[in-house]
């Protein structure tokens, strides 16, 4: 299976809708939203007019920002994704079969109104698209969130490059990553870091400060992210995403 193909499956969208809107496991809270509230405590005073949500899967985090910000973009690269999305917009519900053990599923409904996320419907927008070759329009972000992305993307440097230009002066880039680069997404050649450079460690975090020097300060130190991914009742992936939030600094 392509990786474009994994993101296309049923199985795999079953998965992310749990992870988005379902139960939480071994302790840990839904990461989805999670990062959404993580990035609304950082904006300290700023505006809240227009957010981006790129990478926004089954759409959680794009609902949760919009409790504070007057227009939030959801943007996926997988049609099936966005698809759901708006599913879940129209129903008012996530509607999903969750694998259980070989073919045996469980069937569930998740509503918005119990999850709070209900009046915030009318201020979300999804579409499809390629976060390294986003559409015009998608700009005047006061805030993008780019939750567990990086490490999937094809240039991650060109989408650093663009992302520039679509933000306000002093809005927020709050980037998440478990930075699992892997040559089935992300060819070597492309990757930010994870490998050595000049005989030492060179750190994804290192290559995010690299590419973003003199154009996003740093806002404080990383920290890490919980997650879990629920594959079938007895099967788990339990990650960690550091996150990092950089502010965008005025054109000289």
């Amino acid at each position: 299976m392509s990786s474009t193909d994994y993101y296309e499956n049923n199985t795999t969208l079953a998965q992310y809708l749990e992870f988005h809107f379902g139960e939480t496991w071994h302790g840990e809270g839904n990461f989805p939203k999670e990062l959404a509230d993580a990035a609304m405590a950082v904006l300290d005073g700023r505006p809240t007019r227009r957010a981006l949500d790129i990478g926004c899967a089954c759409g959680r985090t794009t609902l949760e920002l919009a409790r504070q910000f007057d227009h939030v973009d959801g943007v996926d690269f997988s049609h099936r994704f966005i698809d759901k999305c708006r599913e879940v917009i129209r129903l008012g519900e996530a509607r999903y079969a969750r694998p259980e053990e070989g073919e045996l599923v469980s069937y569930h409904a998740r509503s918005l109104a119990a999850l709070g996320l209900q009046p915030y419907t009318n201020k979300v927008a999804f579409h499809q698209g390629d976060a390294c070759d986003l559409a015009p329009d998608l700009a005047g972000y006061d805030l993008v969130v780019a939750g567990n992305l990086i490490d999937r993307l094809y240039k991650p440097a060109k989408f650093l490059d663009d992302i520039y230009h679509r933000i306000n002066d002093l809005g927020l880039l709050v980037i998440a990553s478990p930075y699992t680069w892997l040559e089935d997404y992300t060819p070597r050649s492309e990757w930010l870091g994870g490998f050595e450079k000049d005989g030492e460690q060179y750190t994804t975090l290192d290559g995010l400060q690299d590419a973003l020097a003199g154009r996003f300060q740093l806002m404080a130190e990383p920290r890490s992210l919980p997650f879990v991914i629920r594959e079938t009742r007895n099967k788990f992936q339990h990650s960690f995403s550091e996150l990092t939030v950089w502010e965008k600094l005025p054109a000289a």
